[in-house]
């Protein structure tokens, strides 16, 4: 009888506040943004409760005819004012590490316009092998799906439901809006303080798979 291998694992990391911490340079975006409008943004509150679409936030500051817009005007000063100043989170690098060290496959999925996530990763470093943009929450089980991922790392309920949509384990880390209790309580398989304790929880999941 022919034994069979397992594949190695596909892990897919959200990126804003999970990969990268993105507040600083949202925010400069943001101010920016209002100066050139003339509207007015709390640019505080807006970085407070990232994740979903730009769309979604914008709404809270512009009509609904001039959302769309807004939103391209943005995305076209979003490299001058957040790509520099964002960092990336503690321990990001040694994750994605850690999974092609096991012989797995590291991808980004994310909602952010995926032109300005390739931008912010390649500013960093970070080398995933596919990075998918413009999808949010229940959407995000397309990309994962189509690469086959087991495993989808978030800081976000709407992450733990893209994981659990798409049948991969939902791991969560609490360095986004939410703490470890309302991760759970959506439904998180694993919550972990942030990714520096990622590759020794993904070490010991390999070993158990």
């Amino acid at each position: 009888m022919a034994i069979t291998t397992p594949l190695p694992p596909t892990v897919g990391f959200d990126l804003d506040m999970t990969l990268i911490d993105s507040r600083p340079g949202i925010r400069a975006c943001y101010l920016a943004l209002a100066e050139r409008t003339g509207t007015y943004i709390d640019a505080d509150l807006a970085v407070s409760r990232l994740g979903p679409p730009l769309v979604d936030e914008l709404a809270n500051w512009f009509p609904a005819e001039r959302v769309e817009e807004t939103a391209d005007l943005y995305r076209a000063m979003y490299p001058t004012y957040a790509i520099t100043a964002t960092p990336a989170l503690p321990g990001a690098r040694e994750a994605m590490a850690a999974v092609r060290e096991a012989g797995g496959r590291a991808i980004v999925v994310t909602a952010k316009y995926e032109p300005n996530a390739k931008l912010h990763l390649a500013h960093l470093g970070i080398e995933p092998d596919a990075v998918i943009g413009d999808l949010w929450a229940e959407r995000k089980a397309l990309a994962l799906r189509e690469h086959e991922a087991t495993v989808y790392v978030g800081d976000h309920l709407g992450d733990v439901r893209g994981a659990r949509t798409a049948g991969a384990l939902s791991v969560a880390v609490a360095t986004g809006p939410y703490g470890p209790d309302a991760l759970r309580e959506a439904g998180a398989d694993v919550v972990l303080t942030d990714l520096t304790e990622f590759p020794r929880w993904f070490s010991d999941y390999c070993s158990d798979s």
